[in-house]
């Protein structure tokens, strides 16, 4: 672990899982689905220790997450339109995944914000159209955080439990993305439905 380039910041306990698990939001060194295994295997000694853990990882997910939010809120729907059309894809955000998470947003917006904290790519870019449309602060930020922590629990239990096998972080992350994937299939579909239910409804 020494050989990773952010095992300084796994030496800082707490503060560093909480920074890492913000700065993943922007720049994700890592999958979310390795790097909160990773805390699991390598940092919790205990249960206590595992609640912690998870609180931490789980606060700094949301704090990036009101990164987002506060920068699509401050820029507006025109100029981050723009910015999108033009840097998105140096980002992983091509302008039509942005587009598809905008659109996300019908009725449940709350549950939309929720559910989408578990999957893989829109739990990172989600909080953008959501600044963008201005959806109100306190429900976004008690739905990231139900998600965020539905995410991140799963996770880091993992990797607590794997402790002193042979499975890796890489190894545990990438099997249980796979199963994610098929899972993350499944939500857009119901999140399409849920928006169709929502246009079908106003145009009543």
């Amino acid at each position: 672990m020494e050989g990773l380039p952010f095992a300084g910041l796994l030496a800082h306990g707490l503060g560093g899982i909480a920074i890492l698990s913000f700065l993943e939001k922007f720049v994700p060194v890592l999958p979310s689905y390795v790097l909160l295994v990773l805390f699991g295997l390598a940092t919790v000694d205990s249960t206590g220790e595992l609640a912690a853990t998870v609180a931490a990882a789980t606060a700094g997910s949301v704090g990036g997450a009101v990164g987002w939010y506060a920068f699509g809120w401050l820029v507006g729907r025109v100029r981050c339109e723009r910015l999108i059309d033009r840097y998105g894809k140096y980002f992983l955000l091509p302008p039509h995944l942005y587009r598809r998470l905008a659109d996300a947003y019908g009725r449940h917006r709350f549950w939309v914000t929720a559910v989408g904290q578990i999957v893989p790519t829109a739990r990172i870019y989600l909080a953008l159209p959501a600044g963008v449309i201005g959806l109100p602060f306190v429900p976004f930020l008690l739905a990231t955080a139900l998600g965020t922590f539905v995410w991140n629990a799963p996770l880091v239990t993992l990797g607590y439990w794997l402790r002193g096998t042979s499975w890796t972080p890489a190894a545990t992350g990438f099997t249980f993305a796979a199963v994610i994937v098929l899972v993350e299939a499944a939500i857009f579909l119901i999140l399409a439905w849920t928006r169709r239910q929502s246009l079908r409804d106003d145009s009543t």
